[in-house]
């Protein structure tokens, strides 16, 4: 993201929006991203289905930070995000999806509040990242949207890095300094899916609620470093966490622990760049009476070069685990990727994505929930962002 606007807030008047007042001014940093997006989709379970159809994003960001006589960088962020999912008018609101204090010192850093995993915000899944067309961390699978393709995938296929990384419930995270190219972090998360004031010490859900942990803790670390005119980077993650039971009072349904880990490299020489990604889940998650229960994995590979103002890349996943709508059938999905970017003018790009899903479950006919056994679907997307 650039942040390119910066305004200077006088002692003064951070004193009037704090109970004390501080010693040092706060610069304000505003920053942010927004995507256009509109996709054709072709797929062989489409009944009911248009072929067409639009996404939009728009998120804003804003750090006051200040520095000390002494070196120590402290302040907060808040990101805020245009609400999605519901076509109502009264659904057409901001959420925040990061609000945390932030401390940067020689000890390190330190961040405490609502914020992604480790693994989401540092793992490394292939050469391609979120914004550039043809990546694995795009919306292209979002599409399929509203049909029972999306709920016939893995959780995987959609969750890259460790299982529970795009959580953001509220935090406690550590990152070290770096020492010879290596850089660890560890987080403590106390229960997923609840952040900002939300207060729950709770350890049983409602029965029927999609599973949630508490205790979840995440550790890892990052490698970067070059060597003449090739570079080097990788990670490797670990999430483990204490499944919630739930219940109504007479019923009460138990889960698996979250046992998760994550590892990657990218490998790059002059505008070429590979790379490649593993994540095992185990059975995290599932019900512990379940009858069939695959293994939770993603395999990621990918590839990207760049020649001028131009980005092509292209990436295999193979993702498998239980259908994500109903967690109880085994499925599995392979996902070709191929895309090219064009970076029009600074902070403004445009891609075109094609993505191939070939998803299938060990069913025959229809689930329960009304989830496909199998399907193709061919996904043409254009993207279009502004990062500001």
């Amino acid at each position: 993201m650039r942040l390119a606007s910066t305004l200077r807030v006088a002692a003064a008047v951070a004193a009037c929006a704090t109970p004390a007042a501080a010693e040092s001014s706060f610069d304000l940093i505003f920053g942010g991203d927004a995507y256009f997006q509109g996709a054709y989709v072709n797929q062989r379970n489409d009944a009911g289905l248009r072929s067409t159809e639009f996404a939009n994003r728009l998120r804003v960001t804003m750090t006051p930070t200040a520095k000390a006589d002494n070196g120590l960088e402290y302040g907060a962020r808040l990101r805020m995000v245009t609400d999605t999912g519901d076509p109502s008018i009264s659904s057409r609101t901001l959420f925040n999806d990061r609000a945390f204090l932030f401390a940067n010192g020689a000890f390190g850093t330190v961040q405490a509040g609502t914020i992604n995993g480790l693994s989401d915000e540092y793992g490394i899944i292939g050469p391609n990242v979120e914004g550039v067309a043809g990546s694995p961390d795009s919306n292209g699978l979002l599409f399929l949207n509203g049909s029972s393709t999306l709920g016939a995938l893995p959780l995987t296929a959609t969750s890259l890095r460790t299982l529970l990384a795009y959580d953001v419930g509220t935090k406690l995270i550590y990152i070290t300094p770096s020492f010879g190219g290596v850089q660890g972090a560890v987080s403590y998360t106390p229960r997923t899916n609840d952040s900002n004031n939300s207060v729950n010490r709770r350890k049983a859900d409602p029965l029927g609620a999609a599973p949630t942990f508490h205790d979840v803790v995440e550790a890892g670390a990052v490698y970067q470093d070059t060597f003449g005119e090739v570079g080097l980077s990788a990670s490797a993650f670990y999430q483990t966490g204490r499944a919630n039971r739930q219940t109504d009072g007479v019923l009460a349904q138990s889960f698996e622990d979250l046992r998760s880990f994550h590892v990657g490299a990218n490998l790059s020489y002059g505008d070429a760049k590979i790379g490649a990604s593993f994540a095992n889940s185990g059975k995290s998650g599932y019900a512990t009476d379940a009858t069939e229960k695959r293994t939770q994995t993603t395999l990621i590979l990918g590839a990207q070069y760049t020649m001028g103002p131009f980005l092509l890349a292209a990436n295999y996943v193979r993702a498998q685990g239980n259908d994500s709508a109903t967690m109880s059938t085994p499925s599995k999905a392979d996902i070709w990727q191929g895309g090219i970017t064009w970076t029009v003018a600074p902070g403004l790009t445009t891609g075109l994505e094609y993505d191939y899903v070939r998803s299938a479950l060990s069913s025959g006919p229809l689930t329960a929930a009304g989830v496909a056994p199998d399907d193709r679907a061919h996904i043409l997307m254009l993207d279009t962002r502004l990062a500001f």
